[in-house]
């Protein structure tokens, strides 16, 4: 749908062209399945010749994402490890691909059929983003939580905030657009909207709750920004506010906002229990009561510790160890690389010749 890695605003396609970099710079050879438009410095099959949304399309993507997954079993047998960022689509093929295949899950997982899928594929090894996405499925065969991590060092930051509310991501409902707007409204500030408006149902939300508010002097209207663009209006931002009732699996929005030095007034939901930590990093609220009294005290928070602790958490570098790690597991191999006890009795019979 879109290139490895963005030109602009996405989630996925941001983690998979900062793991292509981080591997390929530790000298493993990767290839990449992805849209011919994408510019990862490695080895590129292309499943389309450009990233469909780039040209218009708005169609099912379920086709192109078989597509994805008949190139790569043509070509299983030219690699140690697959990992699959096609979410469930791909499970099918995890199960019975020669090679080993490890899927990290980046979408919720309790919805539209997913837990009845996921009860029957408890044999494939999976990555969670966090744990709070993985936690009504136990007995799935989950290889490790591995956090999101990004190159956050060059984010810049402020100590001194200005007097502005920020949202980033997409006019949706689920993403607490309505309930930003609110809170902005109570504190006599205003709100700047970084946010994509792509499909039908984006448009209609911006039509009935962002509009409104941009004519009423509450919202400034940004649209969809590249890093270069947004980093700077977050780093003045008083608050990053994610007041969406829904349980983010990750919420790259958070540590981003982090890596500035902003901190986050944040629903107490999903995975941002796991990645704000209450009081330091920012405040979890569980209604716009809550989120009033929490910008009431966001000037207490230490903004340089703030930045500090995203960077140290957050890393691209911790992200690609414990993917490393993952690997090496499906491998069979110890911490240092070799074949283990037990995969070398297995590969040569019971014997143990």
């Amino acid at each position: 749908m879109l290139a490895v890695p963005p030109v602009s605003y996405a989630g996925t396609e941001r983690m998979v062209g900062v793991l292509v970099d981080e591997l390929c710079a530790r000298g493993h050879q990767v290839t990449l399945f992805a849209s011919g438009d994408s510019t990862a410095d490695c080895e590129l099959v292309p499943v389309v010749p450009r990233s469909l949304w780039s040209i218009g399309y708005t169609g099912d993507v379920g086709p192109f994402i078989e597509i994805a997954l008949a190139k790569v079993w043509q070509q299983h047998d030219r690699f140690d490890v697959i990992h699959s960022h096609v979410e469930t689509p791909g499970f099918l093929f995890a199960r019975h691909c020669p090679t080993p295949v490890v899927s990290t899950l980046h979408g919720r997982l309790d919805t539209n059929g997913t837990p009845e899928l996921m009860a029957e594929f408890t044999d494939i090894p999976l990555v969670a983003i966090s744990d709070s996405q993985g936690r009504f499925m136990p007995d799935n065969n989950w290889m490790a939580t591995i956090y999101h991590g990004l190159d956050l060092e060059p984010a810049p930051w402020r100590r001194e905030p200005g007097n502005y509310l920020v949202l980033v991501g997409r006019v949706t409902p689920e993403k607490g657009v309505a309930e930003a707007i609110e809170l902005a409204r109570r504190a006599g500030m205003p709100l700047k909207v970084i946010a994509k408006v792509y499909d039908a149902a984006e448009h209609d939300h911006f039509e009935a709750v962002v509009q409104p508010a941009i004519n009423e002097g509450i919202v400034e209207f940004l649209g969809e920004l590249g890093p270069q663009a947004r980093d700077p209006i977050v780093a003045g931002a008083r608050a990053t506010v994610m007041l969406g009732a829904w349980p983010e699996p990750f919420g790259l929005v958070a540590i981003e906002s982090m890596a500035t030095g902003t901190p986050l007034i944040a629903r107490r939901a999903g995975a941002l229990t796991e990645t704000i930590e209450h009081g330091v990093d920012g405040y979890l609220v569980d209604d716009l009561d809550e989120a009033v009294l929490a910008l009431a005290k966001i000037t207490e928070l230490d903004r340089a510790e703030i930045r500090r602790r995203a960077l140290e958490r957050f890393s691209k570098s911790r992200m690609v160890d414990e993917y490393e790690a993952v690997y090496a597991r499906l491998l069979g191999l110890d911490e240092r690389g070799n074949v283990s006890r037990d995969r070398a009795l297995a590969a040569l019979g019971s014997s143990g010749k």
